[in-house]
């Protein structure tokens, strides 16, 4: 939800290029090859040993915020594709649910979301 923002707000057009965000760093990083330090690395298979990360890859990622970007964006059309309805199906998470959570983050939690610096700063 969050790395969607700047394309919400028409600041950006693409995940790449929606700055201050961490799929930016993620794309930018994986470019080079690389793993950004300060966010959890994409761990991939969520079954194997339950490793510290986040329980699907990196490009998987991409495509879901790319594909949920396209469908709540009212100038930009889209729908769905099967490989983000595969990547839900994983997580279990019902496409309708994931579209609701996405579209109403803001009314369905209340609050501030971020890193546990920019939270501290928050609250202060």
């Amino acid at each position: 939800y969050v790395d969607l923002n700047p394309i919400r707000a028409n600041m950006a057009t693409s995940p790449e290029t929606s700055d201050y965000t961490s799929i930016q760093r993620r794309i930018h990083s994986a470019i080079k090859g690389e793993q950004p330090a300060e966010l959890l690395p994409f761990v991939g298979d969520e079954c194997l040993n339950m490793p510290d990360g986040l329980m699907f890859s990196v490009k998987d990622y991409i495509v879901l915020v790319e594909d949920t970007g396209r469908i709540i964006r009212e100038d930009k059309r889209g729908a769905i594709s099967s490989s983000s309805q595969d990547i839900l199906n994983r997580l279990n998470i019902p496409a309708e649910n994931w579209l609701k959570i996405t579209t109403e983050f803001g009314h369905l939690f209340k609050g501030a979301v971020g890193a546990l610096p920019a939270l501290t700063e928050y609250c202060e």
